[in-house]
């Protein structure tokens, strides 16, 4: 029996009073040590970040489990998990992306993976979240769209990703997540988003491309209400400080409080 999805339910009350909200992505395979890690946290507890997302295409190495327990340890922030297949489920974590890739023809991604990893999370604890995952093309082949065999919705084609949402939304997904993928040249444009945002009535999560402050204010104000950041924290770790006090300036201009 799950608990109640109370992590899922403060995320939906955010989102009804406007406010905006940032997860930090890490992907266990891409830390370089354990000192490292814990100067991330520690600078994104201070930063207050709304979520960690922890995942990737692929597990190179032991450090999921490591990982997730390091970021429990020092913090009551929640851990999401963000799952390339239905190996990467660790139990520590307080809640799962359950992804169902809506913008591809992948059966294995839209249900496949999903059986697989069904009976372990019915008898876990964690949250599960049924998300519309939608690929878009950020101007590059991404490790998602290679290791998922899809092709991203172009670029232009926002009646096509307005569809796909509107459809994830009526088959059940409680959240859509639209990326360009890790490392994409370009984000998602600031019409696609208000497009989808307009269309649909459950939280919109953006990622990919957003590698500077501009960016992430962009996406928030066309109609992002979480924007996830990963590869760009990576490499400028200052960023993070810089995308969470655009956030709070943000709400405070929405006079949300």
């Amino acid at each position: 029996m799950h608990q109640k999805k109370k992590i899922l339910s403060k995320l939906n009350l955010s989102v009804s009073e406007g406010k905006k909200a940032f997860a930090l992505l890490i992907d266990p395979d891409k830390v370089q040590n354990l000192q490292e890690l814990q100067r991330v946290i520690h600078t994104a507890i201070e930063c207050k970040v709304d979520f960690f997302m922890v995942g990737g295409s692929l597990i190179l190495s032991d450090f999921l489990g490591p990982c997730i327990s390091h970021i429990k340890a020092l913090t009551e922030i929640p851990v999401v998990l963000f799952p390339g297949n239905n190996q990467y489920i660790d139990l520590q974590a307080d809640a799962i992306f359950y992804l169902s890739l809506i913008s591809g023809r992948n059966p294995d991604l839209l249900i496949g993976q999903h059986v697989l990893s069904a009976p372990i999370l019915k008898r876990s604890q964690m949250e599960v979240w049924p998300t519309g995952y939608m690929l878009i093309d950020g101007g590059n082949k991404t490790s998602v769209s290679y290791m998922s065999n899809t092709t991203p919705i172009p670029k232009d084609k926002y009646d096509i990703a307005m569809s796909t949402a509107i459809a994830g939304e009526l088959l059940g997904q409680q959240l859509i997540y639209m990326d360009a993928g890790s490392g994409a040249d370009q984000m998602i444009s600031e019409r696609m988003i208000a497009s989808v945002k307009r269309a649909i009535d459950i939280p919109l999560i953006i990622g990919g491309g957003i590698n500077n402050v501009q960016k992430a204010k962009s996406a928030w104000k066309s109609g992002a209400d979480v924007i996830v950041v990963g590869n760009a924290i990576e490499k400028d770790p200052e960023l993070l400080i810089e995308i969470t006090e655009a956030k709070t300036l943000l709400n405070q201009q929405l006079n949300v409080h």
